[in-house]
């Protein structure tokens, strides 16, 4: 698994995906290949085909089918045509056509999930439906085409082109084409109205990309400079470039000139609040609907929730659950002809208690389930797999559960104390990493060092794994004395270096961090004099404190393969990650945001780090260069223990035995989105 996906970028970066073969086939039936039987039919990627690929190989003509309640799906997408093309117009003209894991499906029937709440643990839900412009296939190593029907890169990679597929279609109908990958980039992800800031992703080396439509299904990226990983940053994000321009763009002023007056036609004030309704003002694409955020204002608008190119659409939300169908129009079929996805509806339901979501999971209650599962709920899990009639896979993670230290504090303070080095590797040395391992892990895991990219390259010096991971807790005592902190009145708790009393809250939440690990973790602090306590907190509470400033100590799981690090440098610049993840040095970041008119100015070695991911992504993935910079990064991130890891472990994944085509995964990790690379459009139910 590590050799697999530290090759990852190396293996694709440099090549072009594109299928031209015009080759003349039969009109014979074509063989229900799958991956299991290939019945000798092999192209370029193990799991899939392109259509012209697929009929020259098997020397057949694939004749379309669709779900025979194709249109009765459709009749409850508010604002889709009432009337439903026939399979052959609702797909491209060359559909993507993928092998099922193990047999040809059947349509129908409802995949039931479980989620924690809005905008909290979705991603588990979301990585069932959705698409992008390329993929990793599920060696985990390998880019694939997806929306895309192909790629190329220049000699130089500052420009990257996209092949779209001809006849493509959105979820009502309307065209899919490179001008909606522009709209994103230009009218959305660029622009201040809709985005506050742009995302990394959108720019190189903190520079804009220019992207020009040359024709229907032709796109192409212009990269002020080099940035080979951009391409892995499609293949794995949530973040999908492109947006429907037919729709969303009536409401953009700088598409339409009526936009402010259509959107007050639905009792909004301005377009742009049209388009925050429906798109959010993130480029997460789980943010509410208008079904819910705008659900007085929902009958007045043209459609329930905008169009998409995912494999199921939004028809109902509330705040304790959301209901999909099909995509009518969704641009895959199997290798016997039949348009994807099998299953007809998806249902998810929101529940922040975490021993509901595992009682429900015993109970056979819900289908699949990755996110927010933990491996001390692993034992009560395997015991009960026949009973509930599902079965357990335990797979190793990338990201690991880490802790960071508010070295922002408004306590003036406590910013000096956490800003210490010696604090910093005293509250590590102070974790008994071997005994969290036993207690919490059940010994499956390994303790290491937050290294920031997960697994370690073979190129970085692999010392950093175990820096300052020792069990000490006299040392730590030592340092924490030398930090300041003295026990004034003899109680064995700490008091902070102006001599007042302190108590470490240590706030959580499952999603991120299992309860084992922060109580074990909150007894090694104790031991050594910072008195720690815990509270468990709903996921956006946790989320909103940590955003407003107001932790001492945070906690969530943390890490990326090289995959996502070779395009997106969000774990190596203040505030080391995004909204929804564990970050450190918050009024840093607003430092670097406001050019330095508010906030606080970072260390010397954030500066370095920024330095070197500009040229890291700049540079080709395994060269002398990229390697010695790639080692450059760990070693700073690491040596200034910002983020402190504790064990790196394995998670469980859950699926009901009635949901079929279910592979074994590589890894239970968010890094590669989940499911994305093992094809859940490709899932059956078979009760």
């Amino acid at each position: 698994m590590k050799r697999s996906v530290l090759h990852s970028a190396k293996t694709v970066l440099f090549g072009t995906a594109i299928w031209l073969t015009t080759a003349v086939v039969s009109q014979a039936a074509c063989p229900a290949v799958t991956v299991s039987n290939p019945q000798g039919i092999a192209g370029k990627y193990r799991q899939q085909f392109e259509l012209s690929e697929f009929q020259s190989l098997a020397n057949c003509k694939l004749a379309f089918k669709g779900n025979p309640d194709a249109a009765k799906l459709n009749s409850r997408i508010n604002g889709n045509p009432r009337n439903v093309a026939s399979v052959k117009n609702r797909l491209p003209a060359e559909p993507l056509v993928s092998a099922p894991y193990d047999r040809i499906g059947s349509y129908g029937g409802t995949l039931d999930a479980i989620s924690n709440a809005t905008e909290s643990g979705t991603s588990d839900f979301l990585s069932i439906r959705h698409v992008n412009l390329v993929r990793y296939s599920d060696d985990l190593k390998t880019i694939v085409p997806m929306v895309a029907k192909g790629w190329e890169w220049n000699n130089d990679f500052t420009q990257l082109t996209f092949y779209l597929r001809k006849g493509h279609k959105w979820s009502d109908g309307a065209p899919f084409t490179a001008e909606d990958v522009k709209f994103w980039y230009d009218n959305l992800a660029l622009d201040s109205n809709v985005i506050e800031k742009p995302k990394d992703y959108v720019l190189v080396a903190g520079k804009r990309m220019f992207v020009d439509a040359l024709n229907e299904t032709t796109v192409r990226f212009y990269l002020p400079s080099p940035k080979p990983g951009l391409l892995a940053h499609f293949a794995t994000s949530y973040a999908q470039a492109f947006q429907p321009k037919h729709f969303l763009g009536q409401f953009h002023p700088d598409i339409n000139a009526n936009a402010d007056k259509l959107a007050m036609k639905a009792g909004f004030k301005k377009g742009l609040d049209v388009i925050k309704a429906y798109f959010g003002n993130s480029d997460w694409t789980d943010t509410a609907s208008p079904l819910l955020n705008s659900k007085d204002k929902v009958a007045k608008l043209p459609a329930d929730v905008m169009p998409t190119l995912e494999s199921h659409i939004t028809v109902a939300e509330t705040t304790e659950g959301r209901h999909f169908v099909a995509n009518p129009y969704f641009f895959m079929v199997d290798t016997a002809g039949n348009q994807l996805p099998y299953i007809s509806e998806l249902d998810e339901v929101y529940a922040n208690d975490h021993q509901v979501r595992l009682l429900k999971m015993i109970n056979g209650e819900i289908d699949y389930k990755a996110q927010s599962v933990a491996l001390a709920d692993a034992p009560l899990l395997l015991d009960n797999q026949k009973k509930g009639n599902y079965s357990i896979d335990i797979k190793p993670g990338i990201n690991h559960h880490s802790f960071a230290f508010n070295v922002t504090s408004e306590n003036l303070v406590k910013r000096a104390l956490f800003g210490d080095f010696r604090f910093r590797k005293a509250m590590s040395i102070a974790i008994n990493r071997d005994e969290l391992n036993e207690v919490a892990y059940f010994g499956q895991g390994e303790p290491h060092q937050y290294t920031a990219i997960f697994p370690l390259p073979d190129f970085v010096d692999q010392k950093w794994k175990t820096f300052a991971i020792e069990y000490d807790p006299n040392g730590a005592k030592e340092l924490l004395a030398e930090a300041g902190m003295k026990d004034v009145d003899g109680d064995g708790i700490l008091e902070l270096p102006d001599g007042s009393k302190y108590v470490m809250n240590l706030q959580f939440a499952s999603q991120g961090m299992p309860a084992p690990v922060i109580e074990l973790v909150a007894q090694y602090w104790t031991n050594v004099g910072v008195k720690t306590t815990v509270k468990e907190v709903t996921p956006d509470e946790y989320r909103s404190a940590q955003s407003a400033n107001q932790l001492d100590v945070m906690a969530w799981e943390k890490g990326q393969p090289l995959a996502v690090v070779l395009g997106n440098n969000k774990l190596w610049i203040p505030p080391f990650d995004g909204y929804f993840d564990l970050r450190a040095g918050m009024l840093w970041g607003e430092y670097l945001d406001t050019n330095g008119a508010s906030g606080v100015k970072p260390p010397a070695y954030t500066k370095q780090l920024q330095a070197d991911i500009d040229a890291f992504q700049s540079t080709p993935v395994g060269t002398a260069k990229s390697n010695e910079i790639g080692n450059r990064l760990v070693a700073t991130m690491v040596s200034n223990l910002l983020f402190i890891g504790t064990v790196q472990s394995s998670s469980p994944i859950y699926h009901r035995n009635v949901v079929k085509n279910f592979t074994q995964f590589k890894t239970a990790s968010y890094d590669y989105y989940r499911t994305f690379p093992y094809r859940p459009f490709q899932w059956f139910i078979e009760e």
